[in-house]
């Protein structure tokens, strides 16, 4: 199977972060987490193959593990690129609206926007955007999404938000598709 990235945002929808990342493994892949700050708040990094209680480096990577020295020095690894070299896939699932933006505009303020800016375009990018109703149906986020098919081209693959009611009780498109139609859209790369 592939070696899979998966990129976790600031969405409610990244409470199904553990869920998605049992999937990806017991489909046969490899899978580092990349998390954003505010993704941290919909999921415990802790929780996902813990070493003595506490996150798994290895495995859940935060904005704080990119630059670990007090300064750089030249030979230090640079984690985003190490990251783009191991991964075959890249997955942002939840991919929120802030993300979709800073993709789109080509902004690399954390470590995930930097593996993407970084992304060598022959491998497949998976996005499964996941935001409340308006925010999907604003018009800069098809925008956004115009601009990544134009940049990403044949790279990028989108699973498409679902239709139901929303984490703040409204009722419309824009929940992350779900992780049977993820594990397809992977599958299909």
């Amino acid at each position: 199977m592939s070696n899979v990235l998966l990129g976790v945002t600031g969405s409610v929808a990244a409470i199904h972060t553990p869920d998605l990342y049992a999937d990806l493994r017991h489909a046969g892949h490899a899978v580092k987490i990349v998390a954003t700050k505010a993704a941290c708040h919909f999921f415990d990094a802790a929780g996902i193959e813990a070493r003595d209680g506490a996150r798994n480096k290895d495995v859940v990577i935060l904005d704080e593990d990119e630059w670990t020295s007090e300064r750089y020095r030249r030979g230090d690894p640079v984690l985003h690129i190490e990251l783009r070299r191991w991964a075959e896939i890249l997955l942002i699932a939840p991919c929120d609206a802030n993300t979709l933006a800073k993709l789109a505009l080509g902004l690399t303020d954390n470590c995930l926007t930097c593996v993407c800016r970084a992304w060598d375009l022959s491998r497949p990018i998976v996005l499964a955007p996941a935001m409340n109703t308006l925010m999907w149906e604003h018009p800069a986020t098809a925008r956004h999404l115009a601009q990544l098919t134009a940049d990403l081209r044949e790279a990028l693959r989108i699973v498409w938000p679902v239709i139901k009611k929303l984490a703040c009780d409204d009722v419309g498109v824009g929940a992350m598709a779900s992780r049977d139609d993820i594990l397809a859209a992977i599958g299909a790369t």
